[in-house]
């Protein structure tokens, strides 16, 4: 039976708007339509108020040009209700935009997570069923791949089923524009318009697979787009051959997600010939059992590979979240020691590499750019002024990043695309982060530097040196459910309210209101337009370069903090960013 077909929503209660959760946990319940599976799993709960309401309050609204769930039962879960509804408010904005969208089709990949492959299924059926075409990847792939493969078959969206470096618990659903880039709000909106006017289930296409496949409505691809891929990567070597040491030692970790194979390929076949994979971490799990929380920006997820460089003399680590958009990496310096890089330290090795080396062989041009997020910080944009390449800033988030590259296609050529939180990109058949094309580079860096008797360690110091210590220190405080967001909301307020306007020796001479869309200078008391889409983030500047940022996260029950400081010696920025960490602490304690 489709279980979905009269499902009653009730449309009113969509997007975030508080819902009579006890109702609604009782109409799915009571309902022909669901399958007793989730009816058993709903029951196991019924002594539980405060779980039925955590899973019923509301429904999952999109966020980051998506959606993003712990997976289970309930309005506010990602489960094959939510997706289903999901698809079909995208199903019905392509329709709306007319028959050559729908026969453009929409591309779909799918991660390693719990239910990838069946939500991706489904997507695709609820797709065939409203007369649009779907190409869906025969097994697990890449993110950055879903998005070359929206760009290689013009289609015109995609879909990638993947909830990134969340934990175990949490899948989720990624919408692409014709791009190749992530949804904005020109998308978005209506999309979210339309599945909150899905009032019933009924409303809900779907067809079986045989009747999508013999309709040519649906059509799998594979091998032809991995080798177009592969080879798109490969022409972004900038060095090669005698021009860097590919001798070097480097220990690789999937953290049992997506990049096995192809990061593994394009090393290989780029010559490097001693790549140590942790095998403990290179097949599919979906429970990531030896990692835990599978988010490389946390170096406990480098534990295994630490063991596996200590053990074969590891030059470099390096790994990448389960969908392979991410890349994190630790270097053995000349003593030996493993020295973990942050996603701004990593950012500005590889723009000093990409840069100067594209420079030397005469790719750079005038009109030359780099984009990176507002919390990103400054010192790749040190190397890059230096070197004539201008920087762009824009809103968190790589749907923004290569959002913004999109606007300025033709009059600016993209160079290099990154934020804090170890996202990259290079090249433009991409347009999101992709950590198979770093995870390249970055080992060409690597190697060319140790040609010139040097690690990254090395590198970084010399930037230090040259520009200023520019050091962070960039957290989370987790705040969960309903009360967390209202308290995360109170302390926006609060800072809107009254905020530190001296620290120690540091003045405040400037601040950004993101949702305003004004830009403070307070030496003149004048006002301008931050010239940035509208969100939810305040920033603070010091007459000495140094700045913090506060914002909720968009996809995490989390108030996130940026403290950027820079120093003429490495004390002297430690200290500042213990002074500005005590002040905003200090405010965000005094708000209940």
């Amino acid at each position: 039976m489709n279980f979905f077909r009269k499902f009653l929503i009730n449309s009113d209660k969509c997007g975030g708007v508080s819902m009579d959760y006890r109702d609604e946990y009782k109409k799915w319940l009571e309902s022909d339509y669901v399958d007793e599976e989730t009816k058993k799993e709903l029951l196991s709960i019924k002594n539980d108020d405060e779980e039925i309401k955590k899973r019923f309050y509301k429904e999952l609204e999109f966020g980051t040009a998506g959606l993003r769930g712990v997976i289970g039962a309930g309005s506010n879960r990602m489960n094959i209700y939510t997706v289903s509804k999901a698809t079909q408010g995208l199903a019905d904005f392509i329709v709306s935009k007319g028959k050559s969208f729908m026969e453009r089709g929409v591309a779909i990949s799918y991660d390693v997570r719990h239910y990838s492959d069946v939500f991706a299924e489904r997507s695709a059926l609820v797709l065939a069923a409203n007369g649009i075409k779907v190409y869906l990847y025969e097994g697990i792939r890449t993110t950055p791949q879903l998005s070359f493969t929206v760009r290689e078959l013009n289609a015109c969206a995609g879909i990638m089923i993947t909830a990134s470096h969340n934990p175990r618990e949490y899948n989720g659903y990624k919408l692409y524009w014709q791009e190749g880039s992530q949804i904005l709000d020109d998308v978005g909106d209506p999309v979210t318009e339309n599945f909150q006017n899905i009032k019933d289930f009924s409303e809900i296409k779907v067809i079986s697979k045989k009747e999508a496949l013999e309709k040519k409505l649906l059509i799998y691809i594979g091998k032809d787009l991995d080798d177009k891929y592969t080879e798109k990567v490969k022409s972004l070597a900038i060095m090669d051959d005698g021009e860097i040491d590919k001798s070097i030692k480097i220990i690789y970790t999937p953290l049992n997600g997506t990049g096995n194979i192809p990061v593994r390929r394009v090393l290989k076949e780029r010559g490097f010939t001693d790549v140590i994979v942790v095998k403990e971490q290179e097949l599919p799990d979906p429970d990531f059992t030896t990692v835990g929380y599978p988010n490389p920006e946390d170096v406990r997820a480098f534990k295994i590979s630490l063991e596996y460089a200590e053990r074969e003399g590891g030059e470099i680590l390096i790994a990448n979240d389960p969908d392979c958009d991410r890349l994190a990496i630790i270097v053995r310096d000349k003593n030996g020691e493993y020295i973990p890089f942050n996603g701004n330290q990593t950012g500005a090795v590889l723009i000093k590499y990409i840069l100067e080396r594209r420079k030397e062989k005469g790719m750079l041009s005038d009109k030359s750019m780099i984009i990176k997020s507002i919390v990103t910080g400054d010192l790749g944009k040190a190397v890059a002024d230096e070197l004539g390449v201008k920087t762009f800033e824009t809103l968190t988030g790589f749907k923004n990043i290569c959002g913004l590259e999109n606007d300025l296609e033709g009059k600016y050529n993209f160079e290099f695309g990154y934020e804090e939180s170890i996202g990259y990109v290079t090249g433009t058949f991409v347009r999101d982060k992709d950590a198979v094309v770093s995870t390249m580079m970055l080992a060409e860096a690597a190697a060319y530097y140790k040609k010139h008797g040097k690690t990254l360690v090395d590198v970084l110091n010399e930037l230090y040196e040259k520009y200023g210590y520019y050091f962070e220190n960039n957290f989370s405080i987790v705040l969960e459910g309903i009360e967390g967001t209202e308290r995360i909301s109170r302390i926006m307020i609060k800072y809107r309210e009254k905020y530190p306007v001296e620290i120690k020796s540091m003045k405040l001479v400037r601040y950004m209101d993101y949702q305003s869309g004004r830009d403070f200078n307070i030496s003149d008391n004048t006002t301008e337009p931050t010239g940035i889409p509208s969100s939810n983030v305040l920033r603070f500047f010091f007459d000495d370069g140094s700045w913090y940022a506060v914002r909720p996260s968009g996809t995490e029950p989390k108030l996130k903090v940026y403290i950027y400081v820079v120093g003429k010696t490495k004390n002297e920025a430690e200290e500042k960013i213990k002074d500005i960490k005590s002040a905003v602490m200090e405010l965000i304690d005094s708000v209940n």
